[in-house]
Parts: structure tokens; sequence; C-alpha cells
């Protein structure tokens, strides 16, 4: 390709730049993910009782934003699952499903304001930006104590979960875990962190 002017060059390096920053996996990646979600999804046949591996894998295949999240996921020891399927819209539901939380994620508080209010000590990051970065949400409360439902999860660690507008305004942030055969929900100022804390995400492909 001959670039004769510096438009020309600029368009030229623009587009590069936005190739560049695509959320793509390269073949053997996506061949890995693929292997490591099917051994998973066949494992766990409880947290998808009706779902085929087979469509949620044809799924899966053309969403490559998708499966750039999914192995983020996956990459930081979430270990994501299929637990369920919006018939309404035709989109397949993943959780981190890890037995504790997932251990690429501890040591960091809610959000950015909560990381910004330190003054020392802060930690390397926050739930929140670190979520959408990896193009995916964190789990509200009742849809942790959906994951609950499947299996018993947190029992040493605890996950920061999606905290309403009217608690964050005064400074607080809610998280949950599992202990004595319940599911735990409790509050800590956002802007805490522990190293047995991290947060769960979901995904809708």
């Amino acid at each position: 390709m001959i670039l004769n002017t510096p438009i020309q060059q600029r368009e030229y390096n623009s587009m590069n730049k936005i190739n560049s920053n695509k959320k793509n996996l390269s073949p053997a990646q996506r061949k890995e993910l693929l292997s490591a979600l099917k051994a998973r999804f066949e494992k766990h046949l409880s947290r998808h009782k009706g779902l085929k591996w087979a469509n949620v894998q044809a799924t899966l295949e053309p969403n490559t934003e998708k499966l750039w999240s999914l192995n983020e996921m996956e990459r930081t020891g979430g270990e994501p699952d299929v637990v369920g399927y919006d018939k309404k819209t035709g989109e397949y539901i993943f959780y981190d499903c890890s037995a504790e939380s997932p251990k690429g994620r501890r040591s960091i508080c809610y959000d950015r304001e909560a990381l910004e209010s330190r003054k020392e000590h802060k930690p390397k990051n926050n739930a929140i930006d670190m979520a959408a970065a990896m193009g995916i949400e964190l789990l509200s409360e009742e849809q942790y104590r959906e994951l609950q439902s499947l299996g018993d999860f947190d029992m040493k660690t605890s996950s920061w979960v999606k905290t309403p507008s009217e608690i964050r305004k005064l400074g607080g942030a809610i998280f949950a875990d599992f202990r004595y055969g319940n599911v735990f929900v409790y509050h800590n100022g956002a802007e805490s962190y522990y190293s047995a804390r991290a947060f769960r995400g979901s995904l809708r492909i």
C-alpha cells in the first residue's frame, strides 16, 4: 500500500491503532479457552440443566470480544461457567464459579473514588474499574445468592458485590461470603481491601 499524502498516513496509522486495540485472542488462546470451558461445563452439569455445550460454543465462537472477556475471567482465576440462558434475549449467562474469590483480583478496594480517597497504602486496583476493563459486571447481591444456590462458594474468602447507590453515597460498599451453611452480606468502607477479598463477575453472550 502506497501512502501518498500526510492525511493518508494519519488515516493508516489511526486504523492500525484501532485494529491493535481490538480485544482478540490468538487461535491457540481460543482453542485453549474453549477446551477449558467445555471441560468445566461437562463437569458441572447441575449448574446448567437442559443446556447443551454445542449450542453454547456456537454462540461463543463468533463473539470475539466476549471470548476475550471470558479469557480475562479465566486468566484471573474466576473459572467462568454457564449458569443460565435468557430465552428473551437468547443470551447465555456466565458467572465466575471458582470455589474461592478469584486469586488474580484480590487486595482491591471497591471503586476509583475509594481508591483515590486513600492517602497511603493504596491498593493496586479497584473492583469497578477492573471489571469494566475486563468487559464484565460485578455480581449483584441477588446474583450472588443465585450463584450460592448452585454450590458452596467463598467458604474461606469474600467477594465485593454491586453496591446500591444509597449505600455508596454514604461511603460504604457491600461484600458477601458463605459461612456456617449460609450466605452473609456485610458492609465495609469502600476504600478497604483485604488479601482474601476479590470480586465475582457476570457476562452475557
